[in-house]
């Protein structure tokens, strides 16, 4: 600190430490009381790249063809399926899941209608005489089977092929208050975007985002109410089956409850972890207490600050907590050990003085590790991915925060305690770190070699990352949504909706538009159709009326049917749905047809089958046809950018599709987009980062060899961490992105620390080896202390179900490993090596020189 600042703090500050104590705790329990309204979030915008201009373009083709959200209960009796107490037990589950709150249908294969066992007339389906399982029970259940495993309709959608597994699909109602909020901040957001909204639309934008943010938390309650009763009437079936719940309401249910497990667990275990270190390195209750309040005060500042502003957490900072209780952890030890060196070299200084000159030497190092964790932790914020974003600027925040407290707390609570006498550099403990400064001056060209070889295989390391990850991964395999993932994608058709958008030309049509027909009497489909047929297919089936299209002619629909087969045909694929299902189902019932029963059947189809049948994929408005593919998760073969672009290329090179009128869209296309953004932005980011902080070195050393060799360690860690996950196959994704950036902002402070304290005790003797053992014995016994905890601390995240945790807690533990071993041998080697300080004394040469001839 500067002369006036150290002035006005020891006035302000330490003068003052109980109202100073008082204030703090006084505001940090205020913000403290907003914490149980914290808010978490797992909305499908954590999945998607902010910005991207496929978003625009699925939230309009949602838009077009909208439906309702869905549960779905895979059944698998241990028994015949079709055994008539197999079919009363599965009605007995399907009117169960009927009463649940604001459900409008459940579907089961009870209430299909059955076209083919046997196969029924037009006459029957214009008198409304089509069975199903309900209400024919003495049906032929060798044709049900047969029909349920081949339809067009049903195959591999209610039914697995081989007929031991069924899905009952409970739809539920479209909250329409929900999606109008979501377009009005839409379309706000698109006008300030455009910087076209005027100060009203702004204002008015802003009263919306809490509006919108205030009614999506009530529709989760309501949600994970729905899930919690579902749930309780699932596990009574699981006696005689095996049933899993599945569905995406589940799953953004269950990843919030993911969440709050973490940010407890974790939360309390690392507490666990200091209190237990702290006790072992220190051997004091007060070096103990005194730390622990300092990180928990923090703590509770920031998630009260989080939920006074309203800021919810998502997966990615379900490690908030983790991370700012290290980050706080390491300000305070570094303070500590300099205290009690302090205290055990002057055992007649008062408290005041020591106090004072701890604080003093240590604001320079500490403001310059946290600008450069800060640095670290802002490279985030231009990834494009909002929970990343949101998690780079909560952490931004704590580490500021962490800064602060830590340097208002602490002396604060070490001024109202009595001074005792301290083991300082005397610890016990000290020795170990002495073995790193033996293992410098006895191995140091074995250190450079073994660094030089481990940048180099990291290197190559980083050029094997990839992005493409399965996202059932992100759960351990007892989950329920592992299970239920892997059921679907196996039995049931897939998860990952895929939209095949195909626009019809301007100037070179499908086909000629048909004649508008003379009305004859082929006759309505029953209303009794669509009160089978119901809702289905929640996603699949769905929409308004139909208008004449070209798309909905013989041709038209041939073509839709060369892509939908060849998609159909992609091991990747589950089910596929298209107007080619409703031309093979008219096939079913009238055999061959002409454009001119294709447009008479389109005028003459109730609202009601045209909602179910054709409006879902096709929107004859724009001359825009809809081919709606389920891609399978699970499949160990799925590389996404490579599917999608396999498909695109076959349809313009294939089929003679112009590239114009195809497009591609749904969660897999914007899930991607995520995931190839990933490794552009991480090696960008962290460029970006190392820029910055070889910048601060160099102000803050005042030489530019000096901020090279303190940069090496990092470069080493952050190349150790990113060419291991390369190596071992560990994918970029939402979570293992900020590695990276974790470990330069907090592996970077330990060469600070120790630099700093280098360039202190240099001057005594000017021998470069003699002022590493001191700072090995000193600087090195915090950097030890913090690094120790943080690699114990985050092997805790081993214990989450959610996989990218476990990997994010391992990998930050390896790699801050690295970077201690970096700080702690390479490092100080270099510092030998090139002596950035000037040259040592003669007198000290000369007495190195004789105790070397002697040896």
């Amino acid at each position: 600190m500067s002369a006036m600042l150290l002035s006005v703090y020891q006035r302000v500050i330490l003068r003052n430490a109980f109202w100073v104590l008082a204030v703090l705790l006084a505001l940090v329990g205020w913000l403290g009381s907003y914490i149980p309204t914290l808010q978490l979030d797992a909305s499908a915008d954590a999945l998607v790249l902010e910005g991207d201009e496929s978003l625009a373009y699925y939230r309009e083709i949602s838009k077009r063809y909208g439906s309702e959200d869905f549960l779905l209960v895979t059944y698998q009796p241990k028994g015949d399926l079709f055994a008539p107490e197999q079919l009363q037990t599965l009605a007995e589950l399907r009117d169960r899941l009927a009463t649940l709150p604001n459900i409008s249908n459940v579907t089961s294969i009870l209430d299909v209608p059955l076209l083919e066992s046997p196969r029924v007339s037009l006459s029957q389906v214009t008198a409304g005489e089509i069975p199903t399982l309900s209400t024919a029970p003495d049906i032929n259940m060798d044709m049900v089977r047969e029909e349920l495993a081949t339809s067009p309709i049903y195959k591999s959608l209610l039914t697995s092929t081989d007929g031991s597994t069924t899905a009952i699909q409970v739809n539920i109602k479209r909250d329409e208050r929900y999606y109008d909020l979501l377009n009005q901040r839409d379309a706000l957001r698109a006008k300030v975007a455009s910087q076209s909204a005027s100060a009203a639309e702004q204002a008015e934008l802003d009263a919306l985002e809490t509006t919108f943010a205030d009614y999506t938390a009530e529709s989760h309650e309501r949600q994970a109410e729905l899930v919690a009763l579902a749930r309780d009437i699932v596990k009574d079936y699981r006696g005689d089956a095996t049933v899993f719940l599945g569905g995406v309401p589940m799953i953004a249910v269950d990843m919030i409850a993911f969440v709050k497990s973490d940010l407890r667990v974790f939360g309390a275990g690392i507490l666990l972890f200091i209190v237990a270190l702290l006790t072992v390195i220190f051997r004091s209750l007060r070096w103990v207490l005194i730390p622990l309040s300092t990180c928990v005060l923090n703590v509770v500042f920031m998630l009260g600050l989080l939920s006074f502003l309203d800021w919810r957490l998502t997966v990615i900072s379900a490690n908030f907590v983790a991370l700012l209780l290290i980050i706080t952890l390491s300000v305070t030890i570094h303070l500590v050990v300099r205290y009690r060196e302090y205290s055990a070299a002057q055992p007649d200084a008062d408290q005041f003085s020591l106090v004072s000159q701890t604080t003093a030497i240590m604001a320079k190092p500490c403001l310059y590790t946290t600008l450069t964790t800060l640095v670290a932790f802002a490279s985030l914020v231009v990834s494009g991915i909002r929970p990343v974003i949101d998690f780079g600027w909560m952490m931004t925040i704590g580490v500021v925060s962490a800064l602060v407290l830590t340097f208002l707390v602490m002396p604060c609570a070490m001024m109202l305690m009595k001074r005792r006498n301290e083991k300082g550099s005397s610890d016990d403990s000290a020795a170990f770190t002495r073995y790193f400064a033996v293992a410098t001056e006895r191995f140091g060209r074995t250190v450079v070699v073994v660094s030089t070889a481990l940048l180099l295989l990291s290197v190559w390391g980083i050029t094997q990352l990839k992005v493409e990850n399965r996202f059932i991964d992100y759960f351990h395999d007892t989950t329920e949504i592992y299970q239920g993932m892997e059921t679907i994608d196996a039995e049931l058709g897939g998860t990952i909706p895929l939209d095949i958008i195909l626009d019809l030309p301007k100037k070179d049509p499908v086909a000629a538009k048909p004649a508008k027909p003379a009305e004859d009497d082929f006759g309505d489909f029953s209303t009794d159709f669509a009160d089978d047929f119901g809702d289905d297919f929640g996603d699949d089936f769905g929409g308004g009326g139909a208008a004449q299209s070209e798309w909905f002619t013989v041709a038209g629909l041939q073509r839709i049917q060369s892509v939908h087969d060849y998609v159909d045909g992609l091991p990747e694929t589950g089910k596929v749905l298209s107007l080619s299902t409703f031309y093979e189902l008219m096939q079913i019932i009238m055999g061959n047809v002409d454009d001119l029963q294709l447009a008479l059947a389109q005028r003459s189809l109730p609202e009601s089958i045209s909602s179910i049948l054709i409006d879902p994929y096709m929107s004859a408005e724009v001359d825009q046809a809809r081919i709606s593919i389920r891609v399978k998760e699970t499949s160990r073969t799925l590389n996404r950018n490579e599917l999608l672009r396999d498909i695109e290329d076959h349809l313009v090179n294939e089929l003679g599709f112009a590239p114009e009128q195809v497009h591609l869209t749904g969660m897999l296309v914007l899930y991607n987009n995520m995931l190839q953004s990933l490794f552009t932005s991480q090696i960008m980011t962290l460029s970006a980062v190392f820029v910055a902080i070889l910048a601060m070195f160099m102000v803050l050393f005042r030489s530019l060899s000096l901020a090279l060799i303190a940069l090496a360690p990092n470069l080493l860690a952050a190349g150790a961490v990113l060419g291991g996950m390369g190596l071992a196959g560990i994918p970029l994704d939402m979570m293992t992105i900020t590695i990276a950036a974790i470990t330069v902002g907090i592996g970077v402070d330990n060469t600070i620390h120790y630099v700093h304290r280098f360039k202190q005790e240099f001057p005594a003797d000017r021998n470069y080896m003699a002022t590493m053992y001191r700072c090995h014995a000193s600087i090195g016994k915090a950097m030890y202390y913090t690094s120790s905890i943080i690699i114990f601390g985050f092997s805790i995240l081993a214990l989450s179900n959610f996989t990218p945790s476990i990997y994010f807690g391992l990998l930050t533990g390896l790699a801050m490993l690295a970077a201690l071993l970096g700080a702690m041998l390479l490092l100080p080697k270099l510092l030998l090596v090139i002596k950035p300080l000037g040259p040592e004394s003669s007198q000290e040469k000369i007495v190195e020189g004789v105790v070397e001839a002697n040896v």
